[in-house]
């Protein structure tokens, strides 16, 4: 019988009441010149250029020196890092927009948020359902549960924060293993095992509608959880996809239950221009539910990013299946047979 690996501790594995209690090795603060530089290159772009921004051309000192200490907070150390403050009040949507796909093609290229080629999405409640197949949770004010993106990282830019709620929180996947195999090692081995997870009606032609990939993966010697409970719920409306077994759920439920311990996960609550960069192999996020204002343009919005990393760790072959290339800085995303790359401003 197999048996659950030992996992080393590294810089990704950490408690969030430990966190909570040292912002300042994960908070940084803007300097003059990074914010004037990049809202200089942001002004100087064009529409056109937006879906296909040349790292070089938008590159200066500052702003290279800053994506490149993100990319290494997320790969090496911790796994997330949050940007305080940028002055989204004094700047118009569309600045604010380039401003942030360049401070992320920085850092790594953008990816296919969607099958509709989003390389800015949207994170708002727009009202839809959550039983309807095509609906994704950050499209609605329900708590969304501890997941991962299918991408590298994660970049979110606060515009406006909801009347009550909508904190964000992050876990530590190899926290969260190691918990559970201390307490469970015959669950904690269960991680391992391939499991279908619905692709929500996003797959690429000549895919099935759903993918088969572990929660966790040992490999390279490193850990990596890819997971999405709801989605993995959800595809049990196709035949013939394969279903968890009870051991399996039984699994899943003690994750869950350790990933939302308030001593393990770490909860912030994201300000005005704030912008917070998630590493998807290392660390889980979610978000609370949230009440809106009834003004409609006071209501909670984020702008998200979806990047490759270049000098990222590889990726196990059966990532193949999400990601399609699996080759580093050029894998992840949604990429359908009808998807163009697009930058909506907004929903």
């Amino acid at each position: 019988m197999k048996s659950a690996p030992e996992v080393p501790e590294s810089p990704a594995t950490w408690m969030g009441s430990e966190m909570a209690a040292a912002p300042e090795r994960w908070t940084r603060c803007w300097t003059e010149e990074q914010i004037d530089d990049l809202i200089r290159v942001a002004k100087g772009v064009t529409d056109a250029e937006l879906t296909n921004l040349d790292p070089e051309s938008i590159s200066t000192p500052s702003l290279q020196a800053l994506a490149d200490e993100i990319r290494t907070d997320l790969i090496h150390r911790h796994g997330f890092t949050l940007m305080k403050g940028f002055p989204v009040r004094v700047l118009d949507r569309w600045t604010t927009a380039a401003a942030f796909l360049i401070l992320g093609r920085l850092i790594g290229p953008l990816r296919s948020q969607n099958a509709a080629g989003h390389l800015l999405g949207h994170v708002k409640d727009v009202g839809f359902d959550l039983g309807d197949p095509g609906t994704r949770i950050y499209q609605t004010n329900e708590r969304q549960s501890f997941h991962t993106d299918s991408t590298d990282g994660v970049g979110l830019l606060c515009l406006c924060k909801a009347q009550y709620g909508g904190q964000s929180l992050l876990a530590s996947a190899e926290t969260a293993y190691r918990i559970v195999r201390q307490r469970h090692p015959e669950l904690a081995v269960r991680l391992f095992d391939p499991i279908a997870t619905d692709r929500r009606n996003e797959q690429p032609e000549g895919e099935k509608p759903w993918f088969e990939i572990p929660v966790l993966s040992w490999f390279d010697g490193r850990l990596t959880v890819l997971y999405q409970r709801t989605y993995i719920e959800s595809v049990n409306r196709f035949d013939g996809a394969p279903i968890p077994d009870a051991c399996h759920v039984r699994a899943l439920d003690l994750f869950d239950e350790v990933l939302n311990d308030p001593d393990v996960h770490l909860a912030m609550d994201l300000e005005l221009g704030d912008i917070q960069f998630v590493y998807n192999h290392s660390v889980l996020h979610d978000r609370t539910s949230f009440v809106d204002r009834s003004d409609p343009h006071l209501r909670r919005h984020l702008l998200r990013l979806w990047l490759a990393l270049p000098g990222d760790r590889r990726l196990p072959p059966v990532f193949a299946q999400r990601y399609g290339s699996i080759a580093i800085g050029d894998r992840g995303g949604i990429i359908t047979e009808d998807t163009t790359h697009c930058v909506p401003l907004d929903v």
